[in-house]
């Protein structure tokens, strides 16, 4: 039977409108600091991102009686209100009916290893608070007659504790935050990006003390680059992930991420090795991650080489049809690249083969009009000989329907629509993809509380490295929700942010700022353009699904040169308003050289192949076979269990990166809780470990 969804339902699923921000407050003082006259404001916390972790972390702390305001670069502008997939996920805990508990989802979501104990469980306890109150504030997650939200499998997920409000989920997340952050009367300096965290000196008591930003809106002849100062007591990264990082990208466009800040500040990233890899849509036109039902109605995929030749590439890798389209299939559920399924047949082979057409120099496209091809000497496609796992799939679905377009209109309505948005219709032409830079899992380094290592900097969302190797779609999406909570109450409970800062900052202003000028330099030979090109085919061709330790070496010592040039000579750009764009890719620089560092230390200490890439080695262990036989290049290192205890820790010194490793934090889980004795330690706030110094 046809799922008849109103147009109506469709359209308000797919062009969510985002709210209307109020005027910014104005800057009631100003300083001469570096031969600027920069306006100062003043609060108790400056949350630096509006996607849905920092508008989480602003809300709660709002909710708090805290002085919070948030600055973003482009409000309604990063991954979370512009990025999805076919029906985006919020990965929490789910009912009995499914074996769940907090221990067991705990243990799901580190099961990638590299990742601590406390945090998974934290993420676990904390998602069913985090769901119920984004249903409180009106996100429209759906439910069965009986009040329970309706679920499904997704990435590295085997209980199914995903659910969906449909490909805009992190989008509608973000609008009933940002109603709610706007209701409560939080101030929002839109149009401004941080460029300089400000710290007191003196080690290891150095607490920061507000940021830096570029903020075109107040350029003056006394300020021609609009530089501002945020004096506050606490500061939450929340800008994102490094998005730019990578040429081969499903990240919109802009996305800096605050990774850049964080390291120029001293501040410790982990797990830089770990990235999410997968089949999208590239941001040269409506960047999206194709998962879930785009491959799950399996349509045809196919290449096109320069003559204009269609070449059936799958073909040569999957034994028989039914193999290959049901690993299409699985790349729905199965979506992020891993090394070892690239073994024994399975899903990721479809990766590896996509990913050496671009080599190749070939476009690849997915045909909904067509379904899979068959193999050279195999029967061709059929419904009824699909393995056990997707006949059952497509069955509970009720698509069996005959054309991929037609399973996917009943499957998923919204995922036609939402190309149909940006002037691409799936329904009647092929739809063109390539293997993308999805997500960081690494990022900055947190303890249980959101807490960096610099006294009073936190960090939520992307932005902080808690993902471990791998995760379980829309996990991301729950721990900056969870994060963003925990952050505010700790916040809260130290009082720090109960008003605006007080305190002159102009000896730290004028280092910050002098700082800045001398990476401003328009008449550089380093040309921003150039260094944009050059960061990410770097990270692109020798830091993609596949890389060798020679190949990670060489990108080490370009990267490393980059910035020796950029230290001498700083970055050219074009006229001032470009300013706060130079200084991006100058963290970008920097984040490239630190991920770089961290993914040779790895590599050369015989790390292997895991969550985000394949490490090719002629010696390695492992090699993948295709119905042509053993694809010997491709051969590559399995990945060492010890490599899964620990993680790796990067520094910058301001002059060279520094590497360390440590034990992922432990989790006792015979140690239980018990009420009388426990809750003098809420009642006193003695939980939040206020006297801690990071």
């Amino acid at each position: 039977m046809e799922s008849l969804v109103p147009q109506e339902i469709l359209d308000a699923l797919t062009d969510v409108e985002m709210p209307r921000l109020v005027s910014a407050p104005s800057f009631d003082e100003q300083i001469e600091a570096g031969g600027f006259v920069v306006p100062v404001y003043r609060t108790g916390c400056v949350v630096v991102g509006s996607g849905a972790a920092g508008l989480r972390a602003a809300v709660e702390l709002k909710r708090r009686c805290g002085a919070v305001t948030v600055v973003s670069q482009s409000a309604w502008g990063g991954t979370s209100a512009c990025s999805g997939s076919d029906k985006q996920t919020l990965h929490t805990a789910n009912s009995a009916d499914q074996g769940d508990n907090f221990r067991k989802m705990a243990r799901a979501i580190r099961s990638g290893g590299s990742m601590d104990e406390d945090t998974a469980y934290i993420e676990a306890v904390g998602s069913a608070r985090a769901m119920a109150s984004l249903q409180y504030l009106g996100l429209p997650l759906p439910q069965d007659t009986l009040g329970g939200t309706l679920r499904y499998k997704t990435d590295h997920d085997e209980t199914g504790r995903a659910t969906s409000c449909g490909p805009r989920t992190s989008r509608l997340m973000v609008k009933v935050l940002a109603q709610e952050a706007i209701r409560l009367g939080v101030p929002f300096f839109n149009h401004t990006t941080a460029v300089r965290i400000l710290a007191t000196d003196g080690n290891p008591d150095r607490r920061v003390a507000g940021v830096l930003a570029v903020r075109p809106k107040s350029r003056t002849d006394e300020n021609p680059l609009g530089l501002v100062i945020y004096r506050c007591e606490a500061l939450v990264l929340a800008a994102g992930g490094p998005g730019e990082l990578y040429r081969d990208s499903v990240f919109p466009n802009g996305c800096f991420g605050s990774l850049g800040l964080a390291l120029e500040a001293g501040i410790e990233l982990v797990n830089l090795t770990e990235s999410q890899f997968g089949i999208g849509t590239r941001r040269e036109g409506f960047p999206w991650n194709l998962s879930g039902t785009y491959v799950q109605a399996m349509p045809h995929i196919y290449s096109v080489d320069r003559d204009g030749r269609e070449h059936h590439f799958l073909a040569d890798y999957y034994r028989t049809t039914q193999e290959l389209a049901s690993n299409i299939f699985r790349k729905g559920y199965q979506w992020p690249f891993h090394s070892t399924r690239m073994l024994d047949f399975g899903s990721s082979l479809v990766d590896l083969a996509i990913h050496h057409e671009g080599e190749l120099g070939r476009r690849v496209f997915m045909d909904f009009n067509r379904n899979p091809l068959p193999v050279s000497g195999d029967q061709p496609f059929s419904l009824k000989r699909l393995d056990v796992d997707v006949s059952t799939y497509l069955g509970n679905a009720g698509a069996g329907q005959e054309l991929p377009i037609d399973r996917l209109r009943h499957m998923n309505p919204l995922a036609i629509e939402l190309y149909r948005r940006y002037k691409i219709d799936i329904a009647k032409e092929p739809l063109e993809f390539a293997v993308n830079n999805q997500h960081m899992n690494g990022g900055i380094a947190v303890d249980i509380w959101g807490r960096t290592n610099l006294e009073g900097i936190y960090s939520v969302g992307e932005a902080a490295g808690t993902h471990g190797v791998t995760r379980p779609g829309g996990a991301a999406l729950n721990a900056g929700q969870v994060f963003g909570t925990r952050v505010a109450e700790h916040i809260g409970a130290s009082g720090r942010a109960a008003s605006p800062a007080a305190g002159d900052v102009d000896a730290l202003a004028a280092s910050a700022i002098e700082h800045v000028v001398s990476i401003l330099k328009p008449d550089s030979p380093v040309r921003m353009d150039a260094v944009r090109l050059e960061v990410q085919a770097r990270m692109s061709e020798k830091a993609g699904i596949l890389c060798t330790q020679e190949e990670i070496a060489n990108a080490l010592e370009g990267a490393r040169s980059l910035n020796d040039r950029i230290g001498e000579s700083g970055i050219g750009f074009g006229r001032d308003g470009e300013a706060g764009r130079a200084l991006q890719w100058h963290h970008m620089a920097l984040v490239s050289e630190a991920v770089l560092t961290a993914l040779d230390h790895y590599v050369e200490n015989g790390g292997g192949s895991r969550g985000a890439r394949a490490i090719c080695d002629p010696d390695g262990e492992a090699l993948p076979m295709a119905r042509t036989g053993p694809l010997s290049n491709f051969r590559f290192r399995l990945e060492k269990e010890s490599d899964k205890h620990q993680q790796i820790v990067v520094k910058y010194t301001g002059v060279t990166f520094v590497i360390s490793t440590r034990e992922n934090r432990h989790l006792d889980e015979d140690e239980k809780a018990f009420f009388e004795r426990d809750w003098p330690a809420w009642l006193t706030g003695s939980i939040y470990d206020l006297q801690m110094t990071n």
